[in-house]
């Protein structure tokens, strides 16, 4: 029986979507959108005691316990007192790598759980916690204003790290989260970016929006990168183009 679990625990594991499936029918609940490598890691002992909202994100390596060890204090004390706790993660939360979630905790919506932390205690929502034990370092908000600072310098700080590691200027479709800087709203120009998927439900904003930089070569000149390399790689582009035409 043991075996039967384990080979279907490992087909479904092949797809988040079936793995989903299967988590749910081991008595799991698990809201829509919500996904991860890391739903590997949910203790199946007692899948009923696993409750994670909608659209939560679960990466890798994280372990979800519903149980503690009772066998230390059987073989002490010669009796058995068995230990379990309801994990509760509601919508809208990211688990970081290799992240524990003990039993007994609650994880409030709109929170974000660094890589590593051990989560003993129950998070309030809209929270950003770290640590071991987990705490709260920030509220959600804090945390936004913070993105809003730095998420540019960071876009321009790889936009440089990849000039210079590969010799070659940068492509549009190597900013697949970074795109909202420089990329026109019209859908006809996003080529290959993968936009309306990393949107989600924030792309009518997106539409509303514009870009800070008025194109990606404007975007890559302030990031550092030689202006005569990048018209010299629209250059090429161009002939390419026209060779296969």
């Amino acid at each position: 029986m043991r075996l039967l679990e384990f080979i279907a625990h490992e087909f479904f594991s092949l797809s988040s979507k079936l793995y989903v499936s299967y988590l749910r029918k081991k008595g799991v609940t698990i809201g829509e959108g919500t996904h991860g490598r890391g739903l590997k890691g949910i203790d199946l002992t007692r899948p009923c005691l696993v409750e994670i909202g909608r659209n939560c994100i679960v990466s890798q390596n994280v372990i979800i316990l519903t149980h503690d060890v009772f066998s230390i204090l059987r073989e002490k004390y010669g009796e058995v007192l068995c230990s379990s706790g309801k994990v509760v993660i509601e919508d809208n939360c990211f688990i970081g790598a290799n992240a524990i979630i003990l039993k007994g905790v609650r994880i409030g919506r709109n929170t974000i759980i660094a890589p590593g932390s051990v989560v003993t205690h129950d998070i309030p929502a809209n929270s950003v916690a770290a640590g071991n034990p987990c705490k709260v370092i920030k509220n959600l908000d804090e945390y936004y204003e913070k993105r809003k600072r730095i998420y540019v310098e960071e876009a321009k700080a790889y936009a440089l790290e990849l000039y210079r590691k590969t010799g070659k200027v940068p492509k549009k479709e190597d900013f697949w989260e970074e795109f909202p800087l420089f990329l026109s709203r019209k859908p006809s120009d996003w080529g290959k970016l993968p936009v309306r998927k990393q949107c989600g439900s924030a792309l009518p904003n997106f539409l509303k929006s514009k870009p800070l930089y008025k194109s990606f070569e404007e975007f890559l000149i302030d990031a550092g990168i030689p202006r005569d390399q990048i018209e010299k790689e629209k250059y090429h582009s161009r002939s390419k183009l026209s060779d296969t035409r």
